[in-house]
């Protein structure tokens, strides 16, 4: 998925939770939520976007991307490891 779009998504998501009186209950909603809705590969993306310097992010979004999970790439099966049925 094209990152900028991904930015703009979670910029967005940055944006309704960001009228929660509480700081840290704003950053744990955006969290949440893109834990909960967004794709591994969508999760991986937006985090290596962030840790090359996560041009574009909000500072809400920023803090809640250090406690979203993204499982690690799937490993590619060579095929001498493929199984035929």
């Amino acid at each position: 998925m094209n990152i900028e779009h991904l930015v703009q998504m979670a910029n967005d998501i940055g944006h309704f939770f960001a009228s929660e009186p509480q700081r840290a209950d704003a950053v744990a909603g955006i969290a949440a939520h893109i834990q909960r809705f967004w794709d591994p590969r969508m999760r991986r993306q937006i985090r290596a976007h962030l840790q090359a310097g996560g041009a574009g992010l909000d500072e809400l979004v920023r803090e809640a991307l250090t406690r979203v999970t993204a499982p690690a790439a799937p490993v590619a099966r060579s095929d001498s490891t493929a199984h035929s049925t």
